[in-house]
């Protein structure tokens, strides 16, 4: 048990779930026109089923990249960060293969309830589109280090993780509660997409030369350990803007800006990378990130249960 909590990663958990944190809020705080109030628009059915098919999501991906990298020779004695369960050999590939179609199953189960949750015997065609595209994240999930076209050693991953763990995540999810999109919502998703995309970046930095001699052609493989710092600068410091930008347009009040309290960590960890000269040195920096983007996703959630709190008064 001890060696398949390793595998599944817990310290990325908490990222995963972000976008489920504040497209969820937001349907609270900001009930569509055709609902009268915004216990009729939040429903704890999609935010309980949603945060199960996330994790199970993000479970699956740890697992298949474990799997993948492992069979490969990707993860051997060059690799910086912690031994993987098939390098170090206690999770052979087999039982971790199976693993990974068992957690597919149940994420594939999960995404299937929070559907009918959400749709119930309507909306057929929201229904199809929304299983596609569960469908779609769990093949993704497993092909990004798996298979001979593995699309995340070709460069690829960081597409991914940006449209499932932050657009998809976000808006997907409030489309569930509202059967609507709110253009104003891709500041926040696009935020949390690219910090998600940051902490992958992150690992990637760390894993360069052990990466380039594995044939695994990750973003920062093709560009280099300096371009990839300079993108990673505008993988943080874009969704600060984001965010700030997000609590303009939405009226926030001046204590509603409680969430900038999220972003001294990332200017921290800014300063860090500039300063960086031994990727090994890294990898505390990925837990930072993950567990910032996870704050400020809490911390814009209470933000908007705020601006809920207020319109509730005054309007007696």
């Amino acid at each position: 048990m001890k060696h398949w909590i390793q595998a599944a990663r817990l310290r990325t958990l908490p990222l995963s779930v972000s976008g489920i944190i504040v497209g969820s809020m937001y349907a609270l705080a900001y009930p569509t026109e055709e609902v009268l109030t915004p216990t009729e628009v939040f429903n704890w059915r999609i935010f309980g089923f949603a945060l199960l098919t996330t994790l199970g999501l993000q479970v699956l991906s740890n697992f298949a990249n474990d799997y993948g990298d492992g069979i490969k020779g990707t993860d051997n004695e060059d690799r910086i960060g912690p031994k993987r369960a098939i390098q170090s050999g206690v999770i052979s590939p087999q039982a971790m293969k199976r693993a990974i179609i068992i957690t597919s199953l149940l994420t594939l189960i999960s995404a299937m309830l929070l559907i009918y949750f959400a749709f119930g015997q309507a909306h057929f065609g929201y229904s199809l589109f929304f299983l596609i595209l569960g469908i779609l994240a769990i093949a993704s999930a497993i092909r990004y280090t798996v298979g001979s076209s593995a699309y995340g050693y070709r460069g690829y991953g960081d597409v991914f993780v940006f449209v499932f763990f932050g657009l998809v995540s976000t808006l997907g999810v409030n489309f569930l509660y509202s059967k609507q999109l709110d253009s104003i919502l891709f500041l926040p998703a696009t935020a949390i997409g690219l910090l998600s995309v940051a902490v992958l970046n992150l690992n990637n930095m760390r894993d360069e030369v052990s990466d380039k001699k594995s044939g695994k052609n990750t973003i920062v493989v093709k560009i280099g350990g300096e371009k990839s710092k300079i993108y990673h600068y505008f993988l943080v410091t874009t969704p600060m803007i984001l965010m700030l930008l997000f609590g303009f347009l939405s009226d926030f009040h001046f204590d509603q800006y409680i969430f900038v309290v999220a972003y001294f960590p990332l200017i921290s960890h800014l300063i860090t990378v500039y300063r960086n000269k031994e990727p090994r040195a890294l990898d505390p920096e990925l837990k930072k990130v993950a567990l910032s983007t996870f704050g400020l996703a809490v911390l814009m959630a209470l933000c908007m249960i705020f601006f809920l709190s207020d319109m509730i008064v005054n309007n007696g």
